[in-house]
């Protein structure tokens, strides 16, 4: 494994994205839903994309490649001007909003690598710390909070990345990734047509989310205690430096194994739903489950995932609705039955029951005071296995005009336990898979991950 301790990154710049003024913008303030609560105070999530150009110059970077990424970034905001402003809580209003006010803007910075381009946007294991640097840090305060901040990074004669923080309060991933799209979408086009198709034109209407009245007072006494209005975010513990980050590929001919097998430890009577999304999740609990070691076979797996809730809702809403609208599902069960030869069958099972249940419609009202009680936990920094990112997003579709990343990372992962799904990097239909591990660990896990797949 290559290393890259020595790396270091020479900030360049750093300024602000004010939106496009081509078009009067308004003072606004937009209201935090339900769906926004409950994630509040969660860490930011950050991605980070890499695009490989052979050859390329500090000029051409600094002339031609920045200048249309800020360009087209503010005409994007025209559409998502929101994430212009920053979350605040006045003292006479009864819970937080975003606020947007003339001048406001994104936080972007520009940087400079000398760390391996190759190594980083690879595949094998890599160390989790190289990645920071080339994410930008999201301002938070008690009383005011950024929503996203960018970061674009040179590699001098490699290619360049994208480090995008997001609040999690206030974009969920398919927004998130809607904007990135959008983004893309009118820097590739480099024109100043403002303009973008319906599919990445986003709903900024919160008429739209009907839920029963108390559930996000539900979720505001959950996170707040009477004397405080502090915006601060959960604090994360420190990243371990000796963990690693790696991603493993679901070809489609893997998933139709695992579809198989699952099927024929399937009593017939029942009706499993075996997506390729519940097929790798299901696998990669097995995989991590056993790569973790015997000593922590005595204790529960928690595991799961967020669904949208856009199509699920009564009467349903736009996909393209802003803002968050998913909610957290999952179950647990006793490691040690994971770990035996039917696990994959096992989780896939409860993971089909949570899929069933969405089927049914969502019930807000259960769902409320469901989540609003799982808030404690999360104060505490209960962990499970969850998921972050999703192969529906197709990110890597999102292309700036210099073609498609070479790969995308999740690097919020490392903090949360979390793994990481995307869409396979050479668009052949697969799965692609990220986690973080200790090195011990992660050989068990690349083992146990290959083994089970022959």
């Amino acid at each position: 494994m290559a290393s890259s301790t020595s790396h270091t990154v020479k900030i360049q710049e750093v300024t602000k994205v004010l939106p496009s003024s081509a078009v009067s913008a308004t003072e606004l303030s937009l209201p935090l839903t339900f769906f926004d609560l409950l994630w509040l105070k969660f860490p930011p999530v950050e991605r980070l994309f890499f695009y490989q150009i052979p050859h390329l110059t500090s000029q051409f970077f600094n002339s031609d490649i920045v200048p249309k990424l800020k360009q087209s970034l503010s005409i994007t905001l025209l559409h998502y001007l929101p994430l212009a402003g920053n979350l605040m809580w006045p003292q006479d209003t009864p819970k937080p909003a975003i606020y947007y006010f003339q001048n406001d803007g994104v936080s972007l910075t520009v940087a400079e690598s000398n760390a391996d381009f190759n190594y980083l946007s690879g595949y094998g294991p890599r160390e989790v710390g190289v990645f920071h640097s080339l994410i930008p840090q999201l301002s938070i305060s008690d009383d005011k909070a950024a929503v996203i901040a960018i970061q674009i990074t040179l590699f001098p004669d490699e290619g360049f990345s994208i480090g995008f923080s997001a609040h999690h309060g206030i974009l969920d991933g398919k927004t998130s990734t809607m904007l990135l799209k959008s983004w893309a979408y009118i820097c590739k086009q480099d024109k100043q047509d403002p303009s973008l198709p319906s599919e990445l034109t986003p709903l900024i209407d919160r008429s739209v989310i009907q839920y029963p009245t108390g559930i996000d007072t539900l979720m505001l006494n959950g996170w707040f205690d009477s004397n405080s209005r502090s915006l601060k975010l959960l604090t994360s513990k420190a990243v371990d430096p000796n963990l690693l980050r790696a991603t493993f590929q679901f070809s489609r001919e893997d998933i139709k194994k695992l579809r198989v097998k699952v099927q024929e430890d399937t009593n017939q009577s029942e009706q499993l739903h075996l997506s390729s999304f519940v097929l790798t999740y299901a696998y990669v609990i097995v995989c991590l489950t056993k790569a973790i070691g015997k000593e922590e076979e005595e204790g529960e797996v928690l595991f799961g995932f967020t669904a949208d809730y856009r199509t699920r809702l009564e009467p349903p809403i736009a996909v393209n609705y802003f803002g968050n609208c998913v909610c957290s599902h999952g179950a647990r069960e006793e490691a040690k039955d994971v770990v035996k030869e039917d696990g994959v069958f096992l989780i896939a099972k409860r993971l089909s029951e949570c899929m069933k249940e969405l089927e049914k419609g969502a019930v807000l009202e259960a769902t409320g005071e469901r989540l609003a009680s799982y808030v404690p936990f999360m104060k505490q920094g209960a962990k499970g296995i969850g998921i972050a990112g999703s192969p529906r997003f197709e990110v890597y579709g999102t292309d700036f005009g210099w073609g498609r990343p070479k790969k995308v990372e999740i690097v919020s992962i490392d903090k949360n336990g979390s793994i990481c799904l995307a869409d396979s990097g050479d668009g052949s239909g697969g799965v692609e898979v990220g986690v973080v591990l200790e090195k011990q660990q992660m050989e068990a896990f690349a083992s146990v991950f290959a083994n089970g797949l022959q």
